[in-house]
């Protein structure tokens, strides 16, 4: 019984580890878990550095927005690592 309640576990968490987010910026990518500086080297100053701050004020990172041709890439930093990738399609 413990078996067949172990398959789909384990089978949940593998297709959250392939799950992992990455962006394509020209030849290289950057991916979640990369740091904010090889983001910079990778993709080049963003077109606009939000701060991303807690329910009292203090900061935590940057939102770093990239315009390409036909999306919007927002890029999450919090602690000096990216967190969170997002493509926004126009």
């Amino acid at each position: 019984m413990r078996r067949l309640l172990l398959i789909p576990m384990l089978i949940l968490a593998s297709a959250s580890a392939l799950a992992s987010s990455t962006i394509r910026f020209g030849s290289r990518l950057v991916s979640v878990g990369d740091t904010e500086g090889m983001v910079l080297k990778v993709a080049g100053r963003p077109d606009s550095r939000e701060p991303v701050e807690n329910k009292y004020g203090a900061l935590l990172g940057y939102r770093l927005e990239y315009d390409l041709d036909n999306k919007t890439v927002l890029i999450t930093v919090l602690q000096g690592r990216v967190t969170d990738i997002q493509e926004i399609y126009r």
